[in-house]
Protein backbone atom coordinates (compact mmCIF):
# COMPACT_ATOMS: atom_id res chain seq x y z
CA UNK A 1 0.00 0.00 0.00
CA UNK A 2 1.38 3.41 -0.96
CA UNK A 3 2.88 5.41 1.86
CA UNK A 4 3.12 8.87 0.28
CA UNK A 5 0.01 10.77 -0.79
CA UNK A 6 -0.64 10.24 -4.49
CA UNK A 7 -1.44 13.45 -6.35
CA UNK A 8 -3.62 12.56 -9.34
CA UNK A 9 -2.48 15.67 -11.22
CA UNK A 10 1.24 15.76 -10.54
CA UNK A 11 4.22 13.46 -10.68
CA UNK A 12 7.24 13.58 -8.34
CA UNK A 13 9.50 16.39 -9.46
CA UNK A 14 6.67 18.69 -10.46
CA UNK A 15 5.75 17.16 -13.83
CA UNK A 16 2.04 17.16 -14.65
CA UNK A 17 0.44 13.80 -15.49
CA UNK A 18 -0.67 13.46 -19.09
CA UNK A 19 -4.42 13.59 -18.48
CA UNK A 20 -4.12 16.87 -16.60
CA UNK A 21 -1.74 18.81 -18.90
CA UNK A 22 -4.51 20.53 -20.84
CA UNK A 23 -6.29 21.38 -17.59
CA UNK A 24 -3.07 22.82 -16.15
CA UNK A 25 -2.60 25.03 -19.20
CA UNK A 26 -6.19 26.25 -18.88
CA UNK A 27 -5.76 26.99 -15.18
CA UNK A 28 -2.56 28.94 -15.93
CA UNK A 29 -4.40 31.19 -18.37
CA UNK A 30 -7.58 31.66 -16.29
CA UNK A 31 -7.52 34.50 -13.71
CA UNK A 32 -8.45 33.74 -10.09
CA UNK A 33 -11.31 36.24 -10.33
CA UNK A 34 -12.92 34.27 -13.18
CA UNK A 35 -12.74 31.03 -11.20
CA UNK A 36 -14.32 32.77 -8.20
CA UNK A 37 -17.10 34.14 -10.38
CA UNK A 38 -17.77 30.73 -11.91
CA UNK A 39 -17.95 29.14 -8.46
CA UNK A 40 -20.55 31.72 -7.42
CA UNK A 41 -22.53 31.04 -10.60
CA UNK A 42 -22.48 27.32 -9.83
CA UNK A 43 -23.85 27.94 -6.33
CA UNK A 44 -26.59 30.16 -7.75
CA UNK A 45 -27.48 27.43 -10.25
CA UNK A 46 -27.73 24.76 -7.57
CA UNK A 47 -29.89 26.98 -5.37
CA UNK A 48 -32.19 27.91 -8.22
CA UNK A 49 -32.96 24.34 -9.20
CA UNK A 50 -33.18 23.24 -5.57
CA UNK A 51 -30.28 20.82 -5.21
CA UNK A 52 -30.05 20.65 -1.44
CA UNK A 53 -29.64 17.94 1.14
CA UNK A 54 -30.85 17.78 4.71
CA UNK A 55 -28.75 17.35 7.82
CA UNK A 56 -30.91 15.92 10.58
CA UNK A 57 -30.38 16.53 14.26
CA UNK A 58 -28.92 20.02 13.89
CA UNK A 59 -30.48 23.34 14.82
CA UNK A 60 -31.52 25.99 12.31
CA UNK A 61 -32.27 25.40 8.66
CA UNK A 62 -31.10 21.86 7.83
CA UNK A 63 -31.26 22.39 4.05
CA UNK A 64 -27.80 22.92 2.56
CA UNK A 65 -26.09 23.01 -0.78
CA UNK A 66 -23.27 20.53 -1.18
CA UNK A 67 -20.13 22.54 -2.05
CA UNK A 68 -19.29 22.06 -5.72
CA UNK A 69 -15.67 22.23 -6.81
CA UNK A 70 -15.34 23.63 -10.30
CA UNK A 71 -12.11 21.77 -11.20
CA UNK A 72 -12.92 18.34 -12.67
CA UNK A 73 -11.27 15.08 -11.75
CA UNK A 74 -9.86 13.27 -14.79
CA UNK A 75 -9.40 9.53 -15.34
CA UNK A 76 -7.78 8.06 -18.43
CA UNK A 77 -9.53 5.35 -20.45
CA UNK A 78 -7.13 2.61 -19.32
CA UNK A 79 -7.61 3.56 -15.66
CA UNK A 80 -11.36 3.43 -16.08
CA UNK A 81 -11.28 0.02 -17.79
CA UNK A 82 -9.57 -1.45 -14.73
CA UNK A 83 -12.17 0.13 -12.44
CA UNK A 84 -15.14 -0.84 -14.63
CA UNK A 85 -14.06 -4.47 -15.01
CA UNK A 86 -13.56 -4.72 -11.26
CA UNK A 87 -16.96 -3.17 -10.52
CA UNK A 88 -18.81 -5.58 -12.81
CA UNK A 89 -17.04 -8.53 -11.22
CA UNK A 90 -17.76 -7.29 -7.71
CA UNK A 91 -21.47 -6.61 -8.31
CA UNK A 92 -21.89 -10.07 -9.88
CA UNK A 93 -20.45 -11.59 -6.72
CA UNK A 94 -22.58 -9.43 -4.42
CA UNK A 95 -25.76 -10.39 -6.29
CA UNK A 96 -24.78 -14.05 -6.11
CA UNK A 97 -24.18 -13.72 -2.37
CA UNK A 98 -27.56 -12.09 -1.68
CA UNK A 99 -29.33 -14.71 -3.79
CA UNK A 100 -27.47 -17.43 -1.93
CA UNK A 101 -28.19 -16.25 1.63
CA UNK A 102 -31.92 -16.03 0.82
CA UNK A 103 -31.73 -19.36 -0.99
CA UNK A 104 -29.53 -22.45 -0.52
CA UNK A 105 -26.95 -20.69 1.73
CA UNK A 106 -24.05 -22.56 0.17
CA UNK A 107 -21.47 -20.00 1.31
CA UNK A 108 -22.66 -20.38 4.91
CA UNK A 109 -22.51 -24.15 4.77
CA UNK A 110 -19.01 -23.91 3.32
CA UNK A 111 -17.98 -21.90 6.38
CA UNK A 112 -16.64 -19.01 4.31
CA UNK A 113 -19.02 -16.47 5.86
CA UNK A 114 -20.10 -17.19 9.46
CA UNK A 115 -23.78 -18.13 9.63
CA UNK A 116 -24.49 -15.95 12.67
CA UNK A 117 -22.95 -12.94 10.92
CA UNK A 118 -25.74 -13.23 8.33
CA UNK A 119 -28.76 -14.77 10.05
CA UNK A 120 -28.49 -12.60 13.18
CA UNK A 121 -27.64 -9.46 11.23
CA UNK A 122 -30.17 -6.65 11.67
CA UNK A 123 -30.23 -6.10 7.88
CA UNK A 124 -31.13 -9.73 7.15
CA UNK A 125 -34.80 -10.12 6.16
CA UNK A 126 -35.97 -13.68 6.76
CA UNK A 127 -39.21 -12.75 4.93
CA UNK A 128 -37.17 -12.92 1.69
CA UNK A 129 -36.24 -16.56 2.18
CA UNK A 130 -37.28 -18.42 -0.95
CA UNK A 131 -38.70 -15.35 -2.77
CA UNK A 132 -37.98 -15.59 -6.51
CA UNK A 133 -36.83 -12.27 -7.93
CA UNK A 134 -36.69 -11.46 -11.67
CA UNK A 135 -33.37 -12.26 -13.39
CA UNK A 136 -32.11 -13.31 -9.93
CA UNK A 137 -30.95 -9.70 -9.44
CA UNK A 138 -31.12 -8.16 -5.97
CA UNK A 139 -29.04 -5.01 -6.17
CA UNK A 140 -30.14 -3.33 -9.38
CA UNK A 141 -28.51 0.00 -8.56
CA UNK A 142 -25.21 -0.28 -6.71
CA UNK A 143 -22.89 2.48 -5.57
CA UNK A 144 -19.40 1.22 -4.76
CA UNK A 145 -17.25 3.65 -2.76
CA UNK A 146 -13.62 3.59 -3.84
CA UNK A 147 -10.37 5.35 -3.03
CA UNK A 148 -7.11 5.61 -4.88
CA UNK A 149 -3.71 5.49 -3.21
CA UNK A 150 -1.36 5.13 -6.18
CA UNK A 151 -1.15 5.17 -10.00
CA UNK A 152 -2.69 1.69 -10.27
CA UNK A 153 -3.90 1.13 -6.71
CA UNK A 154 -7.65 1.36 -6.19
CA UNK A 155 -9.38 0.07 -3.07
CA UNK A 156 -13.07 -0.48 -2.35
CA UNK A 157 -14.10 1.21 0.90
CA UNK A 158 -17.66 -0.05 1.08
CA UNK A 159 -20.54 -1.41 -0.96
CA UNK A 160 -23.93 0.32 -1.16
CA UNK A 161 -26.50 -2.22 -2.29
CA UNK A 162 -29.71 -0.86 -0.71
CA UNK A 163 -30.52 2.62 -1.96
CA UNK A 164 -27.29 4.34 -3.01
CA UNK A 165 -27.72 8.07 -3.53
CA UNK A 166 -25.72 10.74 -5.31
CA UNK A 167 -26.31 10.00 -8.98
CA UNK A 168 -28.27 13.24 -9.45
CA UNK A 169 -25.19 15.16 -8.31
CA UNK A 170 -23.09 13.27 -10.85
CA UNK A 171 -25.46 14.35 -13.61
CA UNK A 172 -25.94 17.94 -12.45
CA UNK A 173 -22.19 18.37 -11.89
CA UNK A 174 -21.60 17.46 -15.53
CA UNK A 175 -24.28 19.85 -16.74
CA UNK A 176 -22.96 22.80 -14.76
CA UNK A 177 -19.34 22.10 -15.77
CA UNK A 178 -20.29 22.06 -19.45
CA UNK A 179 -22.28 25.26 -18.97
CA UNK A 180 -19.60 27.16 -17.06
CA UNK A 181 -16.50 25.92 -18.90
CA UNK A 182 -17.45 24.94 -22.47
CA UNK A 183 -14.01 25.97 -23.75
CA UNK A 184 -12.26 23.59 -21.34
CA UNK A 185 -14.71 20.75 -21.95
CA UNK A 186 -14.20 21.05 -25.71
CA UNK A 187 -10.45 20.44 -25.30
CA UNK A 188 -11.09 16.95 -23.93
CA UNK A 189 -12.82 13.87 -25.34
CA UNK A 190 -14.97 13.05 -22.31
CA UNK A 191 -17.27 10.02 -22.12
CA UNK A 192 -20.89 11.15 -21.56
CA UNK A 193 -22.99 10.42 -18.47
CA UNK A 194 -26.26 12.02 -19.56
CA UNK A 195 -27.63 8.67 -20.76
CA UNK A 196 -27.72 7.33 -17.19
CA UNK A 197 -31.47 7.79 -16.70
CA UNK A 198 -32.22 6.07 -20.02
CA UNK A 199 -30.03 3.18 -18.90
CA UNK A 200 -31.74 3.15 -15.51
CA UNK A 201 -35.17 2.93 -17.11
CA UNK A 202 -33.94 0.18 -19.44
CA UNK A 203 -32.60 -1.72 -16.44
CA UNK A 204 -35.83 -1.38 -14.46
CA UNK A 205 -38.06 -2.50 -17.33
CA UNK A 206 -35.76 -5.48 -17.94
CA UNK A 207 -36.59 -6.84 -14.48
CA UNK A 208 -40.37 -6.73 -14.77
CA UNK A 209 -42.14 -9.33 -12.57
CA UNK A 210 -43.03 -12.69 -14.04
CA UNK A 211 -46.76 -11.87 -14.10
CA UNK A 212 -46.36 -8.48 -15.81
CA UNK A 213 -49.17 -8.36 -18.39
CA UNK A 214 -47.38 -6.16 -20.95
CA UNK A 215 -45.16 -3.10 -21.08
CA UNK A 216 -44.16 -2.59 -17.43
CA UNK A 217 -45.21 0.52 -15.54
CA UNK A 218 -42.33 1.90 -13.44
CA UNK A 219 -42.72 4.27 -10.49
CA UNK A 220 -40.28 5.85 -8.02
CA UNK A 221 -41.41 5.47 -4.41
CA UNK A 222 -40.19 8.27 -2.13
CA UNK A 223 -40.69 8.84 1.61
CA UNK A 224 -41.66 12.41 0.73
CA UNK A 225 -40.40 15.97 0.64
CA UNK A 226 -38.75 15.83 4.06
CA UNK A 227 -36.35 13.08 3.06
CA UNK A 228 -32.73 14.23 2.64
CA UNK A 229 -32.54 12.82 -0.92
CA UNK A 230 -35.98 14.01 -2.11
CA UNK A 231 -34.44 16.17 -4.83
CA UNK A 232 -32.80 13.09 -6.30
CA UNK A 233 -36.02 11.06 -6.17
CA UNK A 234 -37.94 13.71 -8.08
CA UNK A 235 -35.05 14.31 -10.49
CA UNK A 236 -34.75 10.65 -11.46
CA UNK A 237 -38.51 10.18 -11.85
CA UNK A 238 -38.67 13.24 -14.09
CA UNK A 239 -35.70 12.19 -16.21
CA UNK A 240 -37.05 8.64 -16.65
CA UNK A 241 -40.60 9.78 -17.39
CA UNK A 242 -41.85 7.73 -14.42
CA UNK A 243 -44.36 8.75 -11.77
CA UNK A 244 -43.01 9.89 -8.42
CA UNK A 245 -45.26 8.39 -5.77
CA UNK A 246 -45.57 8.18 -2.00
CA UNK A 247 -47.04 5.31 -0.01
CA UNK A 248 -50.63 6.66 0.04
CA UNK A 249 -50.59 6.92 -3.78
CA UNK A 250 -50.44 3.11 -4.02
CA UNK A 251 -52.66 0.30 -2.80
CA UNK A 252 -52.78 -3.49 -3.15
CA UNK A 253 -55.83 -5.46 -4.25
CA UNK A 254 -55.76 -9.21 -4.93
CA UNK A 255 -51.95 -9.15 -4.60
CA UNK A 256 -51.61 -6.58 -7.38
CA UNK A 257 -50.27 -3.05 -6.82
CA UNK A 258 -52.24 -0.13 -8.22
CA UNK A 259 -51.50 3.57 -8.44
CA UNK A 260 -54.25 6.13 -7.90
CA UNK A 261 -54.52 8.46 -10.90
CA UNK A 262 -57.01 11.03 -12.13
CA UNK A 263 -58.06 8.47 -14.78
CA UNK A 264 -58.61 5.77 -12.16
CA UNK A 265 -56.43 2.88 -10.90
CA UNK A 266 -53.34 1.94 -12.91
CA UNK A 267 -51.37 -1.25 -12.38
CA UNK A 268 -47.76 -0.85 -11.21
CA UNK A 269 -45.16 -3.45 -12.16
CA UNK A 270 -41.76 -2.15 -11.01
CA UNK A 271 -41.17 0.07 -7.97
CA UNK A 272 -37.81 1.81 -7.70
CA UNK A 273 -38.11 2.33 -4.00
CA UNK A 274 -36.17 4.85 -1.97
CA UNK A 275 -37.91 3.75 1.23
CA UNK A 276 -36.06 1.54 3.71
CA UNK A 277 -37.12 -2.09 4.21
CA UNK A 278 -38.62 -1.48 7.65
CA UNK A 279 -41.14 1.03 6.30
CA UNK A 280 -42.18 -0.70 3.07
CA UNK A 281 -45.17 -2.72 4.27
CA UNK A 282 -46.83 -2.21 7.67
CA UNK A 283 -48.33 -5.71 7.47
CA UNK A 284 -44.86 -7.30 7.23
CA UNK A 285 -42.44 -4.91 8.87
CA UNK A 286 -43.08 -1.90 11.11
CA UNK A 287 -46.84 -1.66 11.74
CA UNK A 288 -46.55 2.08 12.49
CA UNK A 289 -45.13 2.93 9.06
CA UNK A 290 -47.05 5.54 7.08
CA UNK A 291 -44.51 5.51 4.23
CA UNK A 292 -45.19 2.10 2.74
CA UNK A 293 -48.03 0.11 1.20
CA UNK A 294 -50.05 -2.50 3.10
CA UNK A 295 -49.84 -5.87 1.35
CA UNK A 296 -46.85 -4.91 -0.82
CA UNK A 297 -44.81 -7.94 0.23
CA UNK A 298 -47.63 -10.32 -0.68
CA UNK A 299 -47.73 -8.81 -4.19
CA UNK A 300 -43.94 -9.13 -4.34
CA UNK A 301 -43.97 -12.80 -3.34
CA UNK A 302 -46.77 -13.50 -5.82
CA UNK A 303 -44.63 -12.22 -8.70
CA UNK A 304 -46.96 -9.32 -9.49
CA UNK A 305 -44.53 -6.50 -8.70
CA UNK A 306 -40.77 -6.13 -8.49
CA UNK A 307 -39.00 -3.96 -5.92
CA UNK A 308 -35.65 -2.42 -6.75
CA UNK A 309 -33.40 -2.75 -4.97
CA UNK A 310 -34.67 -6.01 -3.54
CA UNK A 311 -35.85 -6.23 0.05
CA UNK A 312 -32.98 -7.55 2.16
CA UNK A 313 -30.22 -6.42 -0.20
CA UNK A 314 -28.78 -4.45 2.70
CA UNK A 315 -27.14 -7.60 4.02
CA UNK A 316 -24.37 -6.90 1.48
CA UNK A 317 -23.92 -3.32 2.81
CA UNK A 318 -22.80 -4.50 6.22
CA UNK A 319 -19.20 -3.44 6.82
CA UNK A 320 -18.36 -6.77 8.45
CA UNK A 321 -19.82 -8.69 5.48
CA UNK A 322 -17.72 -6.41 3.24
CA UNK A 323 -14.61 -8.11 4.50
CA UNK A 324 -15.68 -11.38 2.83
CA UNK A 325 -16.30 -9.98 -0.68
CA UNK A 326 -12.92 -11.17 -2.08
CA UNK A 327 -13.85 -14.67 -0.93
CA UNK A 328 -17.28 -14.25 -2.58
CA UNK A 329 -15.62 -13.43 -5.91
CA UNK A 330 -13.59 -16.66 -5.70
CA UNK A 331 -16.50 -18.77 -4.38
CA UNK A 332 -19.20 -17.71 -6.84
CA UNK A 333 -17.19 -16.69 -9.91
CA UNK A 334 -14.00 -18.71 -9.56
CA UNK A 335 -12.01 -15.56 -10.30
CA UNK A 336 -9.30 -13.48 -8.66
CA UNK A 337 -10.69 -10.13 -7.42
CA UNK A 338 -9.73 -7.22 -9.67
CA UNK A 339 -10.47 -4.59 -7.03
CA UNK A 340 -8.94 -4.94 -3.59
CA UNK A 341 -10.58 -4.46 -0.23
CA UNK A 342 -8.95 -2.25 2.34
CA UNK A 343 -7.26 -4.52 4.94
CA UNK A 344 -9.80 -4.77 7.75
CA UNK A 345 -9.90 -5.96 11.34
CA UNK A 346 -13.21 -7.56 12.34
CA UNK A 347 -13.71 -6.58 15.96
CA UNK A 348 -16.10 -9.52 16.43
CA UNK A 349 -12.92 -11.61 16.35
CA UNK A 350 -11.25 -11.39 19.81
CA UNK A 351 -7.73 -11.21 18.37
CA UNK A 352 -8.70 -8.45 15.96
CA UNK A 353 -10.53 -6.57 18.71
CA UNK A 354 -7.46 -6.73 20.99
CA UNK A 355 -5.27 -5.32 18.21
CA UNK A 356 -7.75 -2.52 17.47
CA UNK A 357 -8.08 -1.54 21.13
CA UNK A 358 -4.31 -1.34 21.47
CA UNK A 359 -3.71 0.57 18.20
CA UNK A 360 -6.96 2.54 17.98
CA UNK A 361 -5.21 5.93 17.72
CA UNK A 362 -3.65 4.78 14.42
CA UNK A 363 -6.81 3.34 12.83
CA UNK A 364 -10.11 4.28 11.25
CA UNK A 365 -12.90 2.63 13.26
CA UNK A 366 -16.40 2.29 11.77
CA UNK A 367 -19.77 1.02 12.92
CA UNK A 368 -20.74 -1.95 10.78
CA UNK A 369 -24.13 -0.32 10.06
CA UNK A 370 -22.91 3.30 10.06
CA UNK A 371 -23.24 5.63 7.08
CA UNK A 372 -22.81 9.26 6.11
CA UNK A 373 -19.56 9.61 8.05
CA UNK A 374 -21.32 9.06 11.37
CA UNK A 375 -20.30 6.43 13.93
CA UNK A 376 -16.72 6.68 12.75
CA UNK A 377 -13.33 7.48 14.29
CA UNK A 378 -10.33 8.69 12.29
CA UNK A 379 -7.74 7.90 14.94
CA UNK A 380 -4.80 10.05 13.78
CA UNK A 381 -7.09 13.11 13.48
CA UNK A 382 -9.20 12.50 16.61
CA UNK A 383 -9.06 14.18 20.01
CA UNK A 384 -7.89 12.14 23.00
CA UNK A 385 -11.41 12.05 24.49
CA UNK A 386 -12.92 10.72 21.26
CA UNK A 387 -10.27 7.99 21.06
CA UNK A 388 -11.00 6.98 24.67
CA UNK A 389 -14.74 6.87 23.91
CA UNK A 390 -14.30 4.59 20.90
CA UNK A 391 -11.91 2.35 22.79
CA UNK A 392 -14.66 1.74 25.35
CA UNK A 393 -17.27 1.22 22.62
CA UNK A 394 -15.13 -1.46 20.97
CA UNK A 395 -14.52 -3.13 24.33
CA UNK A 396 -18.23 -3.11 25.16
CA UNK A 397 -19.70 -4.10 21.76
CA UNK A 398 -16.88 -5.37 19.56
CA UNK A 399 -19.25 -7.01 17.07
CA UNK A 400 -20.57 -3.58 16.07
CA UNK A 401 -17.23 -2.32 14.75
CA UNK A 402 -14.55 -2.89 12.15
CA UNK A 403 -11.24 -1.07 11.82
CA UNK A 404 -8.97 -0.20 8.92
CA UNK A 405 -5.60 1.47 8.46
CA UNK A 406 -5.65 5.17 7.66
CA UNK A 407 -5.25 5.24 3.90
CA UNK A 408 -3.33 7.99 2.17
CA UNK A 409 -6.28 8.98 -0.07
CA UNK A 410 -5.23 10.51 -3.37
CA UNK A 411 -5.63 14.25 -3.89
CA UNK A 412 -6.96 16.30 -6.78
CA UNK A 413 -6.56 20.03 -7.48
CA UNK A 414 -9.45 21.88 -5.82
CA UNK A 415 -10.45 25.54 -5.94
CA UNK A 416 -10.64 26.76 -2.36
CA UNK A 417 -10.60 30.23 -0.80
CA UNK A 418 -6.81 30.48 -0.83
CA UNK A 419 -6.57 29.32 -4.45
CA UNK A 420 -5.93 25.94 -6.06
CA UNK A 421 -4.82 23.32 -3.56
CA UNK A 422 -4.82 19.50 -3.29
CA UNK A 423 -7.72 17.94 -1.42
CA UNK A 424 -8.46 14.28 -0.69
CA UNK A 425 -11.12 12.57 -2.82
CA UNK A 426 -13.02 9.32 -3.16
CA UNK A 427 -15.26 7.98 -5.94
CA UNK A 428 -18.72 6.42 -6.04
CA UNK A 429 -19.35 4.81 -9.46
CA UNK A 430 -22.88 3.57 -10.17
CA UNK A 431 -23.55 0.09 -11.56
CA UNK A 432 -26.89 -0.94 -13.07
CA UNK A 433 -27.80 -4.64 -13.04
CA UNK A 434 -30.75 -6.06 -14.93
CA UNK A 435 -30.71 -8.31 -17.92
CA UNK A 436 -27.25 -6.80 -18.48
CA UNK A 437 -24.75 -4.98 -16.24
CA UNK A 438 -23.89 -1.42 -17.18
CA UNK A 439 -21.38 0.95 -15.61
CA UNK A 440 -21.71 4.68 -16.28
CA UNK A 441 -18.27 6.10 -17.15
CA UNK A 442 -17.49 8.29 -14.17
CA UNK A 443 -19.41 8.55 -10.96
CA UNK A 444 -19.64 10.92 -8.04
CA UNK A 445 -16.29 12.24 -6.83
CA UNK A 446 -16.57 13.49 -3.28
CA UNK A 447 -13.92 15.85 -1.97
CA UNK A 448 -12.85 16.76 1.56
CA UNK A 449 -12.94 20.56 1.31
CA UNK A 450 -11.02 21.14 4.54
CA UNK A 451 -7.23 20.98 4.41
CA UNK A 452 -5.93 17.66 5.68
CA UNK A 453 -9.40 16.18 6.17
CA UNK A 454 -10.07 12.61 5.01
CA UNK A 455 -13.86 12.80 5.52
CA UNK A 456 -15.60 13.44 2.21
CA UNK A 457 -19.25 12.93 3.27
CA UNK A 458 -21.55 15.86 2.52
CA UNK A 459 -23.02 15.58 6.00
CA UNK A 460 -19.51 16.21 7.36
CA UNK A 461 -18.69 19.24 5.17
CA UNK A 462 -17.47 17.45 2.05
CA UNK A 463 -18.15 18.61 -1.50
CA UNK A 464 -18.37 17.10 -4.97
CA UNK A 465 -16.71 17.55 -8.35
CA UNK A 466 -17.33 16.43 -11.90
CA UNK A 467 -15.57 13.21 -12.91
CA UNK A 468 -14.24 13.01 -16.47
CA UNK A 469 -13.46 9.64 -17.99
CA UNK A 470 -11.52 10.18 -21.20
CA UNK A 471 -12.29 8.14 -24.30
CA UNK A 472 -9.46 6.27 -26.03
Amino acid sequence: MAEAIFDEMGLPGGEVRRAYRTLQAWLDETPHEILTLRREEAETFFRRIGITFAVYGEGGDPERIIPFDIIPRILEAAEWRQISDGLIQRVKALNAFIADVYGPQDILRAGIVPRDQVILNETYRYQMQGVAVPQNVYTHIAGIDMVRVGPDEFYVLEDNCRTPSGVSYMLENREITMRLFPELFSRYNVAPVDHYCDELMRTLTSVAPRNCPGEPTVVVLTPGIYNSAYYEHSFLADQMGAELVEGPDLYVMDDVVYMRTTQGPKRVDVIYRRVDDDFLDPLTFRPDSALGVAGLMNAYRAGNVNLTNAVGAGIADDKAIYTYVPEMVKFYLGETPILKNVPTWRCADPEDAAYVIEHIAELVVKEVHGSGGYGMLVGPKAAREEIALFRELVKTSPEKYIAQPTLALSTCPTFVDEGIAPRHVDLRPFILSGREIRVVPGGLTRVAMRKGSLVVNSSQGGGTKDTWVLKD
